[in-house]
């Protein structure tokens, strides 16, 4: 791949940051007109810590210290997805390898729903835009919805094997991306159904965009679609040249859903204007300053990217550890957050510089985006993090792990 963003993209910005992409204001409908819009859809039916101290192996991890205010231990395999109740934050979801998800309150861990009746791992759990439901889905292609407040299952369906699960961001609306390249949109609970069906190749990550009548898709092949959830056509197919070299492996949106930022495992991010479809910045590390490893000719393959709401900076995690904060729009990195295992994701605070990350060091740690300095880092889990959630406030952030745990650590800073 051409390590230089497209001429004729750069050219529109030169050295110049980015102050406006596109102007949505005449896009931010209410959530009751996004809901009506939705409505003329032609949808078809269709473990224990060690207490010695020792080496750490790559099985098992010691924990020296207990950061967390609370353990939530119900799952008897590896805890894989976590989210918060957008509504309230005051509940999570958590899906493990033992076939099951729990709702239970942050606040004592009590389970107020389990989910159960999965025929393989639950690898996506999360709420729809109310809290009055939460969606699960296992590896197998089973996704399953329940009435958190009746405790009642009130949809199912079966699919190819499951890449991702999103709610509607304000419709009770349930998108999918399945590893056959399809993704699915269903009206919950009466289960009318549409699909977008592209190329045979793995529909690996999906958002829908915050205006609700978009949803960006990442395909195993290197392929991004933009595509209209009313026509059901994709607007933008962004690929060769510009797409991705290799699988995608994460995206995110900023605020406003004009620009979208692609992570693969080619060791690219890539920018796009999500209302042209065009690629506008491109992000890297810079390899001559990264440390040598076993596997020099194997890419180093992005895990998470995310926008700050606040500053014009942008998130890239990778692989071999490293946290590359950069300028939005001269794509310079302005910090290098160095962890000494992967990083598996990050999340920016809603209002804040700070970004926090989880690795498989089994450490969550807040980095200040404005100095590239650590502010806190939280230890407990014998295994690696495989997901964490923030709350609004940033206050607290609730974890999944290897070990069979979720945990909540209160986030002190010295600012609050």
């Amino acid at each position: 791949m051409d390590n230089n963003t497209q001429g004729d993209t750069i050219d529109l910005y030169g050295d110049e940051e980015i102050i406006e992409v596109i102007d949505l204001n005449d896009m931010d409908p209410e959530p009751d007109d996004l809901a009506d819009d939705l409505e003329d859809i032609d949808f078809e039916d269709a473990g224990n810590e060690g207490d010695d101290e020792g080496w750490e192996t790559e099985d098992e991890m010691e924990a020296e210290q207990d950061d967390s205010e609370l353990t939530f231990s119900k799952h008897k395999g590896s805890v894989f997805c976590v989210s918060l109740d957008p509504a309230t934050n005051s509940m999570a979801v958590t899906g493990g390898e033992d076939d099951k998800a729990y709702v239970w309150r942050v606040c004592d861990g009590e389970v107020l729903l389990e989910c159960t009746g999965h025929k393989d791992s639950v690898t996506c759990a999360v709420f729809s835009h109310d809290s009055s439901m939460v969606a699960s889905g296992d590896m197998g292609g089973l996704i399953k919805v329940w009435n958190i407040e009746t405790k009642e299952e009130i949809w199912s369906f079966e699919v190819a094997d499951l890449e991702w699960l999103e709610w509607h961001p304000c419709a009770a609306v349930l998108l999918a991306g399945t590893d056959d390249g399809n993704m699915w949109m269903w009206k919950i609970p009466s289960g009318e159904c549409k699909t977008f069906q592209s190329a045979a190749s793995q529909a690996t990550c999906g958002k829908v965009l915050p205006d609700g009548k978009r949803a960006v898709v990442g395909y195993e092949d290197g392929t991004v679609r933009v595509w209209d959830l009313k026509q059901g056509n994709a607007a933008h197919v962004i690929k060769g040249h510009d797409g991705h070299r290799g699988a995608l492996t994460c995206l995110s949106c900023n605020k406003d859903g004009s620009l979208v930022l692609t992570g693969s495992v080619d060791g690219f991010a890539k920018l796009i204007n999500t209302a042209t479809g065009k690629v506008v910045g491109q992000y890297s590390l810079d390899v001559s300053k990264v440390k040598p490893s076993k596997h020099d000719e194997e890419p180093n393959s992005i895990e998470s990217v995310g926008f700050c709401n606040i500053l014009p900076l942008v998130a890239v995690a990778y692989l071999d550890g490293t946290l590359g904060v950069y300028d939005l729009s001269s794509q310079v990195m302005r910090h290098r957050c160095q962890h000494e295992a992967g990083i598996v994701h990050l999340q920016w605070e809603e209002s804040s510089s700070v970004v926090s990350t989880c690795c498989l060091d089994g450490a969550l740690r807040l980095w200040d985006a404005r100095t590239g300095s650590i502010m806190a880092e939280y230890h407990g889990h014998s295994a690696e993090i495989l997901n964490f959630a923030i709350n609004r406030e940033g206050t607290f952030a609730v974890t999944a792990s290897g070990d069979n745990q979720s945990k909540v650590f209160c986030l002190q800073r010295p600012d609050r």
